[in-house]
């Protein structure tokens, strides 16, 4: 597709805009040297409404200078005050402030297709187009998004609605791109698709703290998220499932799996990633816990005595232990009656 372009500089708005509609590549940079070219303009350059022009050219006028030449006060009363103050705004004889620009608070763009798509793979390339404005309009928002949806239009009112969900916020067209084409090569079309049209219902702020600047954290963090979102794309959200924290100050109840919101995490010490469920009970030797010999305590102890309320109660004193082969274990002892050691989780 090619698309002409004609320039002019006046100015004023309105002239430079009635120039380069008249073509000729005019540049003007003062308001007498604007006055001096305007006079050549024909009036079509001017795009008047259809009864205004049909009574200009009833008089006889045909160029902007035919217009300059008359007194303005008659021609206010034969064409109206309106069209008198564009042409005074044209001269620079009054202001003529612009509207700014107001960038869209909401994201939606659609796209018709050259041609009905009877695979939803091949979907992916024109796709890329909103994608690509998407992007965009996120990196001038300074925001990621979280969810997205595309509707693929049958026509004749058939819509499919194809939801995105993001395991974390977004902004890379690349990873929309990669979770779009998963969800794609695995949709079924009910009919040859005619448009396509992305929408965004909300969007978050994107996270100001620095990443790492040498371990690669930040890009180990995305790959992760990119990794996960390709998964539910391809499995299914059912088949991929993700911890979130829940606010329970019993280990083996601190967290849960699925997605929503997550609980704020508790400031604690350190706790281990693994925890043996159920706990392991160990050998007792002289009042130190045993396994595989004497176990060394490191930290502790740290009291941990909640669940009363639901019939969980727990009670027990926490260490950070470490044995002979010098791995790390979170053990815990219980002061109630029989008592013990317990292996509740090994650090990394």
């Amino acid at each position: 597709m090619e698309i002409d372009v004609q320039l002019a500089v006046a100015p004023t708005p309105l002239a430079a805009l009635w120039l380069a509609r008249a073509g000729g590549d005019a540049i003007c940079l003062d308001l007498p040297a604007t006055r001096a070219a305007l006079t050549s303009v024909p009036l079509t350059a001017l795009e008047l409404e259809p009864s205004l022009a049909r009574r200009i050219e009833g008089f006889g006028l045909r160029r902007v200078g035919d217009l300059l030449a008359l007194p303005r006060a008659s021609l206010g009363a034969r064409l109206g005050k309106p069209f008198l103050v564009d042409l005074a705004r044209a001269m620079g004889e009054v202001a003529d402030p612009q509207v700014f620009f107001v960038f869209p608070e909401r994201f939606e763009q659609g796209l018709e297709l050259p041609a009905p798509v009877a695979t939803a793979p091949v979907l992916l390339f024109a796709a890329r187009r909103l994608v690509a404005a998407l992007a965009g309009w996120l990196a001038a928002r300074n925001a990621t998004v979280g969810e997205i949806e595309w509707l693929i239009d049958h026509g004749h009112g058939a819509v499919t609605a194809l939801p995105l969900v993001f395991s974390a916020p977004v902004h890379q067209a690349a990873r929309i791109e990669r979770v779009l084409k998963e969800q794609l090569d695995a949709l079924a079309l009910s009919a040859p698709v005619l448009a396509l049209r992305l929408c965004v219902r909300g969007i978050e702020q994107r996270d100001a703290r620095s990443q790492a600047l040498f371990d690669g954290a930040g890009q180990k963090h995305e790959a992760l998220a990119d990794l996960m979102d390709r998964l539910v794309a391809r499995l299914g959200p059912q088949a991929v499932q993700g911890l979130v924290c829940h606010a329970d100050y019993r280990p083996e109840l601190a967290s849960r799996t699925g997605a929503g919101k997550p609980a704020a995490a508790p400031l604690l010490p350190p706790r281990p990633l693994w925890l043996v469920d159920p706990p392991e009970a160990l050998r007792e030797v002289r009042g130190r816990p045993q396994r595989g010999g004497a176990l060394s305590l490191l930290a502790g102890p740290e009291r941990i005595e909640s669940g009363w309320w639901d019939g969980g109660d727990a009670r027990r004193d926490y260490f950070v232990a470490i044995d002979g082969a010098g791995r790390w274990l979170w053990i815990f002892r219980d002061p109630r009656p029989p008592g013990g050691w317990f292996l509740h989780g090994w650090f990394a």
